[in-house]
């Protein structure tokens, strides 16, 4: 059984650093707080080609949306569910590709997007910002999802990265090495009134704002590991959650009622999910094996987490309550990027 439990920044070891036994892989939904809302997107290659599919909540009705000659991959749901962007790798370079969810109309937006980078739609399901360009030289765009108008919101010779919409349409938050290392930036969602929230010489990466508004959450090595911190949208009240977690530069994803986050830790070659309670800091874990555990999404009513684990010996697509019981295997060929709400 994981126990929250605070753990006290000022005392932290690594041998104390995760506490209480990690999840199981059995499957069971006994005493599950399982969610049946909404829908699951993922890839998989079941067919021989990596592709678009859905499913229920509990893996009911699983089907193929996209059936193109390309890499299909991380999909993302808009705000009403009524559309998935995905990516597409046709050679070597990444398209953003968008869908109606039952996979027809699919149309291609924009190319040369940098795949790893956050990509997220407007909260009026109008536009997606994503990040695109050259190695050392990326910038932010946004497209009108309906016209396919392209409008570029940075241009300065620096790598910008991993955007993040406002609760309310208004400002991005986005990472940037404009000042030389990386920092936290918001900016209004027309590109102007550009601010720094973060300083010092650490590296600050995977900006993700709260559901409120009020704060964003962002992964730094500023106080010597890479931790999750918080810090408000006006600057102020920089807060560390983590220490010593090991923290990679997965964007954490908050819960949708703003109270737990999500994030990935690295342990030498082994990866697991671990969630913070914003409120006291307190540590659990969510999806812990000898293989790699990753690629989280969080149900829409926050009960669950979808994520992927290579613990049955490929990637197969999980799900988890939020306090960490009860994991049920969803899929039994390799699944990747599972996407349950309209994050990332």
């Amino acid at each position: 059984m994981i126990v929250w439990r605070l753990i006290s920044l000022g005392a932290i070891g690594m041998s104390a650093f995760w506490f209480g036994a990690t999840a199981s892989s059995t499957a069971t939904t006994s005493g599950s707080m399982r969610s049946d809302s909404g829908e699951i997107a993922f890839a998989s290659r079941r067919d021989g080609n990596w592709e678009i599919y859905a499913m229920g909540a509990r893996g009911q009705n699983q089907r193929r949306l996209t059936r193109r000659d390309a890499e299909d991959r991380f999909p993302l749901w808009s705000p009403d569910r009524r559309q998935i962007t995905f990516a597409s790798r046709v050679g070597t370079a990444w398209e953003l590709w968008v869908m109606d969810s039952d996979g027809t109309k699919p149309r291609r937006l924009a190319s040369e997007i940098v795949v790893k980078s956050t990509r997220g739609w407007s909260p009026d399901n109008k536009r997606i910002v994503y990040a695109a360009g050259t190695r050392n030289n990326t910038d932010i765009y946004v497209v009108d999802v309906s016209s396919g108008e392209i409008t570029r919101l940075t241009a300065s010779q620096a790598e910008h990265r991993d955007p993040s919409w406002s609760p309310d349409g208004t400002h991005l938050a986005f990472s940037s090495t404009r000042d030389g290392n990386s920092h936290i930036y918001v900016m209004s969602a027309a590109g102007r009134d550009v601010r720094r929230l973060t300083s010092g010489a650490a590296s600050h990466a995977s900006p993700q704002w709260s559901p409120n508004g009020g704060v964003i959450a962002f992964v730094s090595d500023r106080d010597g590991t890479q931790d999750l911190y918080v810090i408000g949208a006006d600057s102020r009240g920089l807060e560390r959650l983590t220490a010593g977690a090991r923290v990679t530069k997965d964007p954490p994803l908050w819960s949708p009622d703003g109270s737990l986050i999500a994030f990935q830790i690295a342990e030498g070659e082994n990866y697991q999910v671990g969630v913070v309670r914003r409120s006291d800091r307190a540590r659990s874990l969510l999806a812990s094996s000898s293989a790699y555990d990753g690629s989280y999404s969080w149900a829409p009513d926050g009960k669950r987490v979808a994520f992927i684990s290579g613990r049955d010996g490929f990637d197969g697509l999980f799900t988890v309550d939020a306090d960490g019981q009860h994991p049920v295997r969803l899929t039994t060929t390799p699944s990747l990027t599972p996407a349950w709400g309209s994050q990332r």
